[in-house]
């Protein structure tokens, strides 16, 4: 590597799983996230350390898990569970970098001070309602619908000012000439799923097939299912019980548009970045903050120990590493703030829990990590190589506990920790787990 700085363009999504065409998944329309793919590595297996935005926000930016007394939730505080920790932001200004955060990369609005500038779009409720129906309901105190689809151009809704602002941003950065740090935070594919209608038309609803599994597994324990409450907040989402098929259908249909439209937003970000001529000098991350479910499960939420809700999206692209190549090394959301630094020529600080993952960049045929860790609530989650092992404990005894084996049971359906065949092998993740929770 050499000496120069390099700049750091840092593409953060909400709730968005590996629902993209460069993992696999046809369905989904997302040029521009493939095309970057396509100019560096893509990771099969990342995995967030906790599956909720403020928590995970937390963990990736001071580069250190949750725990149990540690960023536990959506509005959890870098400011104020981690006062004295030096931040990626902090860290990157001290060396010498403009900052700036645009929209939502930390949950709170100035969690992190250091930011030379922190802009949001907000100018209203950040639902981001364009339609009268919904805004009448929301100003009448009321509950708006959970998608919208009109005909409005991209940047009526806070995605597209947002790249437009980190447009702006660029060609300002480019004639300063000083590194820079740029955050950029979209907030869809979350909750309500609006994006204009051109993203809607891309998909046919007759067409969008339902997950296989769309009831909760009788042999998963019910301290692993979740009442998803975030979705009932909908205007028509029954309060108790299932959404109909045709309700699913149109979710997930306002899913997979909203995912096209910030596809587009993240086009137009780095179609600027190449015409300015800073691409070649750039580190780009892009990245899902948790997955979502998707009624995998029977469940409509981030927040759960199934892989669905754990598994995110991580592409990084650098002039000095590979092209259009993918890794099964595992990663974890925990290991952004070494990997950014080792990449961008920085050194990194010594309080990091993480580890960098430039090795897997550079030979991504090698697997060089095969384990995660992850939490909710008291949900403890290790992954190693395909087996995905869950306990939850209560004054000091497991009261519950999960193991599905992915060579046979990727969708996880058969919770094999019941079954006493399979007693030895979850006793041994079970040690393995808390050996390494105890460090």
């Amino acid at each position: 590597m050499t000496s120069t700085k390099k700049n750091v363009l840092f593409l953060m999504m909400d709730d968005l799983r590996p629902e993209l065409s460069i993992y696999g998944q046809s369905q989904i329309i997302s040029p521009n996230i493939d095309a970057l793919a396509k100019s560096g590595v893509t990771f099969n297996r990342a995995y967030c350390n906790v599956p909720v935005c403020g928590a995970s926000r937390a963990s990736i930016l001071t580069g250190i898990r949750p725990t149990a007394n540690r960023f536990l939730k959506f509005n959890a505080s870098i400011k104020k569970e981690t006062p004295n920790i030096l931040t990626l932001v902090k860290h990157f200004k001290n060396q010498g970098y403009t900052t700036i955060s645009n929209n939502k990369i930390t949950h709170l609005k100035r969690d992190i001070e250091e930011w030379d500038e922190e802009w949001y779009p907000y100018v209203k409720g950040w639902r981001d309602y364009q339609s009268k129906e919904n805004i009448s309901l929301e100003k009448n105190g009321q509950h708006g619908y959970a998608y919208e689809s009109l005909d409005v151009e991209d940047d009526a809704y806070y995605d597209g000012k947002t790249a437009n602002k980190s447009i702006s941003d660029l060609k300002k950065l480019k004639a300063e000439g000083k590194p820079f740090f740029l955050a950029v935070g979209f907030v869809k594919p979350h909750l309500p799923f609006n994006a204009p209608k051109k993203y809607w038309n891309l998909y046919k609803e007759s067409e969008i097939a339902l997950p296989k599994n769309k009831s909760f597994p009788k042999s998963a324990p019910e301290i692993a299912n979740h009442s998803w409450g975030e979705l009932r907040y909908y205007k028509d989402i029954p309060k108790k019980g299932q959404v109909s098929d045709d309700v699913a259908k149109k979710l997930i249909h306002g899913y997979y548009a909203s995912v096209s439209y910030v596809d587009a937003q993240v086009g137009k970000v780095l179609k600027e970045l190449e015409n300015l001529g800073l691409r070649d000098n750039t580190v780009i991350v892009l990245v899902g903050d948790h997955g979502w479910s998707l009624m995998e499960h029977g469940l409509w939420v981030k927040h759960s120990n199934f892989e669905v809700a754990l598994q995110v999206p991580l592409i990084i692209s650098a002039s000095n590493i590979p092209k259009d190549k993918r890794t099964n090394s595992i990663a974890e959301s925990v290991d952004l703030y070494p990997t950014v630094c080792e990449l961008a020529n920085i050194p990194s600080p010594t309080h990091l829990d993480g580890e960098s993952l430039v090795e897997a960049l550079q030979t991504p045929s090698k697997v060089f990590k095969n384990t995660a860790l992850a939490r909710w609530h008291k949900g403890e989650t290790l992954i190693a190589d395909n087996l995905f092992y869950t306990e939850w404990q209560r004054n000091d005894k497991t009261i519950a506990r999960m193991l599905y084996d992915h060579n046979n049971d990727s969708d996880e359906n058969r919770n094999l920790a019941i079954e006493a065949s399979y007693s030895g092998t979850a006793d041994s993740l079970s040690t393995i787990l808390n050996n390494r929770l105890k460090k």
